[in-house]
């Protein structure tokens, strides 16, 4: 699917919601929703390749594969988590949209702890 076909979809849900919006909300909501979620399966398959094509650079320079897992899950949390706090703020629940941000980050931060630890422990190995 290209960014054509995507744009339009997304057009024409946006549309259809605005007009629905003003005899039946929650329906509006159903159809920005679903949209969403349908959106996003289309670009799923994407993430595959970009995943397949990174892995190959990674063995081809002999980078240890924790590196590229945490890589993955992180940007995983990243889009997953814009996704959810953007399908909150949609329906006006701001509030929730930035906790869902906030837990985001701070498992984005858990994430990292190993890759900081192998980068100071480098560190300390370099200086006397």
């Amino acid at each position: 699917m290209d960014i054509m076909q995507i744009t339009i979809i997304g057009l024409l849900a946006a549309l259809l919601a605005l007009i629905v919006k003003q005899e039946r909300p929650e329906l509006a909501i159903m159809i920005t929703l679903t949209t969403g979620i349908l959106l996003f399966l289309f670009v799923l398959g994407n993430i595959k390749t970009i995943a397949d094509f990174i892995e190959k650079m990674t063995q081809k320079v002999n980078i240890d594969s924790i590196y590229l897992t945490t890589v993955f899950k992180v940007t995983g949390i990243a889009y997953i988590t814009e996704f959810g706090s953007q399908i909150c703020k949609d329906t006006g629940e701001g509030t929730i949209a930035s906790k869902i941000e906030l837990g985001g980050k701070i498992l984005i931060m858990v994430l990292a702890l190993p890759v900081l630890t192998a980068l100071m422990e480098a560190v300390l190995k370099i200086i006397p």
